[in-house]
């Protein structure tokens, strides 16, 4: 079994099973939108009851050693390499569109939050109609591209400083700067009027004054449009670990209150304690290792696993508070871990490996 299978096919079973292991976390939600009382609990008291607990200690044990055990019993066995090879081909066929799909990840909820009537995030209840629908228009569009992606990313961080409850939507960040790398691609408003512009003798081609610049720029940035599924991965992964850290471990109360709001302790029978630590820490390591590049795909599945549980397990959650997280992970489907990841890493090493292996003739 060659370097590259064995480490696909480690990453699909050990992230699955991670999210087995926690129900594929039904609590994964920016829990701050659908409750407004949190359980009266500290840190350390939830940790060193938890830690007491034989009920929440021994299923996380035990699931480690599951963990363990599927990671071994399939690097033993190798099962459907030519399929993993296969959803690697069909996903590079879709690499033209990541521009597109980042687009309109990040321009839907733009317009969402624009008409209903918050910033960003829905526990920033501050009304921004213009600026939020113009941008998410544009972005859609295709117009103007890059420089609206900019414009998105400083009037986000320019919130984030006043009202630091939009860290939420962390995912902002990774978004709009790998737009900004990637341009607005096709189809697109830019891409148009870039043909309009160059082609011999149009009259729009006479009047455009911004066509030379953004051509330019364009070559500029096109060594750097590689590094794009890296900046959505580790994006991507920030907002993971942020979430389960603040929003879970380090505010336990808060998780609780979660639980007890949608009974899921009926749902699967785990006590709240075990419900917020399994959550917490599947969403932190799945964070870690989209941040490193290991096993990429396989994560960005579980992740939207992780989404799709999360819409139909908290029915009042606002679903386009997650679309853009859903097209972050959609594009690392597509493009897998990208350089300066693990997996990136991995490959390379199979590739000198099988360099210096002479092919045996029979």
């Amino acid at each position: 079994m060659s370097l590259r299978s064995r480490s696909s096919t480690l990453a699909s079973f050990v992230l699955i099973s991670l999210g087995l292991l926690v129900a594929v976390d039904p609590v994964a939600a920016h829990e701050e939108y659908v409750v407004e009382e949190e359980r009266n609990v500290g840190v350390a008291e939830f940790f060193a009851d938890a830690v007491a607990d034989p009920l929440v200690v021994g299923p996380l044990l035990a699931g480690a050693v599951i963990v363990a055990g599927v990671v071994a019993a399939y690097l033993a066995f190798d099962p459907a390499p030519q399929d993993v090879a296969a959803f690697r081909y069909a996903m590079r066929e879709y690499v033209e569109y990541v521009p597109w799909l980042l687009r309109i990840s990040v321009g839907i909820p733009l317009i969402g939050a624009g008409f209903e009537g918050y910033f960003f995030s829905p526990a920033v209840e501050i009304q921004m109609r213009l600026l939020q629908v113009a941008l998410g228009f544009l972005l859609l569009f295709g117009l103007a591209t890059r420089a609206v992606a900019l414009v998105t990313l400083a009037v986000y961080l320019a919130g984030a400083v006043v009202w630091p409850t939009l860290l939420l939507q962390l995912e902002f960040v990774g978004a709009t700067v790998a737009i900004a790398i990637v341009g607005s691609g096709k189809p697109s408003a830019d891409h148009v009027l870039a043909r309009l512009a160059g082609g011999p003798g149009t009259i729009y081609g006479r009047i455009d004054v911004v066509y030379e610049r953004a051509r330019r720029t364009k070559d500029r940035l096109a060594p750097s449009e590689a590094t794009a599924p890296t900046v959505v991965r580790v994006g991507l992964g920030a907002t993971f670990v942020f979430l389960g850290a603040t929003q879970k471990l380090l505010q336990p109360g808060l998780a609780l209150a979660v639980v007890d709001r949608y009974d899921l302790t009926a749902v699967v029978p785990a006590s709240p304690e075990l419900w917020v630590l399994g959550a917490g820490l599947a969403e932190v390591t799945l964070g870690l290792a989209l941040i490193v590049g290991a096993f990429t795909r396989a994560g960005a599945a579980v992740a939207i696993a992780m989404f799709s549980l999360t819409l139909f397990a908290l029915p009042d959650d606002p679903v386009l508070a997650h679309v853009v997280l859903f097209g972050m992970a959609s594009v690392l489907l597509i493009t897998g871990g990208g350089p300066y990841s693990v997996d990136n890493r991995m490959e390379r090493l199979e590739d000198d490996l099988e360099a210096t292996v002479p092919s045996t003739v029979t």
